[in-house]
C-alpha cells in the first residue's frame, strides 16, 4: 500500500512541501562521552503512536480540515508496553505496520535486548511519540512540545535520545 503524504493538501500546496529546504545554524549533534554500557537511552518516534486504552489519538481530523497544521502534542510510551495496547494515528505514513509491530517505529524490544546484553546501561522507563508532520516554523514545538519532552528526559536522567523518524 502506498501512502500519499500530501493527500489532504490542496494540489497547489504540493510544490511548497515536496521540496522543502531546511536551514540549520550550528551543530546538530553533541559529543557523547559516557560509555554506552552506562547510558540511559530513550526513543522518540514520529509515527503518531499512542496507548489505545489510556491516551487520546493524534488529531487527524483537524489536519484534514487544515492541511498545513499538524498535531503538536506528544505521548509517553512505557518501555514494557504490550503490542495489544498500541495504536497509531498519522495521515502521512501507513500505520498498519506499527499496529502489527510497534518495533518498526519504536524499537523498545530491540533496546531492551541491548540492555540485557549490557550494550546499553538502561532503556528509559518512558519513551515518546509525536506525529511528525508539523506546521511551518514549529512554533508550538519550540515553545511547548520540545521543552516538555526535554524536562521529562532530564527528570529521568536520560543520557541519549534516539530519534526514530517515521
Amino acid at each position: 500500500m502506498s501512502v500519499d503524504s500530501f493527500k489532504y493538501l490542496p494540489k497547489s500546496f504540493r510544490p511548497m512541501f515536496e521540496d522543502v529546504d531546511i536551514e540549520v545554524e550550528g551543530a546538530v549533534w553533541a559529543p557523547f562521552e559516557k560509555p554506552l554500557s552506562e547510558a540511559t537511552i530513550a526513543v522518540l518516534s514520529s509515527a503518531g503512536i499512542f496507548l489505545k486504552d489510556s491516551q487520546q489519538g493524534f488529531d487527524m481530523e483537524r489536519e484534514k480540515r487544515e492541511p498545513t497544521w499538524g498535531d503538536p502534542s506528544w505521548r509517553a510510551i512505557p518501555r514494557d508496553v504490550g503490542q495489544d495496547r498500541i495504536d497509531a494515528a498519522h495521515l502521512h505514513i501507513n500505520t498498519e505496520h506499527v499496529k502489527r509491530d510497534v518495533g518498526v517505529a519504536l524499537p523498545l524490544r530491540a533496546l531492551a535486548a541491548l540492555e540485557a546484553d549490557g550494550v546499553i546501561g538502561r532503556l528509559a522507563a518512558e519513551n515518546y511519540s509525536v506525529m511528525g508532520y508539523q506546521e511551518n516554523g514549529c512554533a508550538v514545538w519550540q515553545s511547548q512540545t520540545g521543552p516538555e519532552i526535554v524536562n521529562r528526559l532530564r527528570h529521568e536522567a536520560v543520557d541519549a535520545l534516539i530519534l526514530a523518524p517515521a
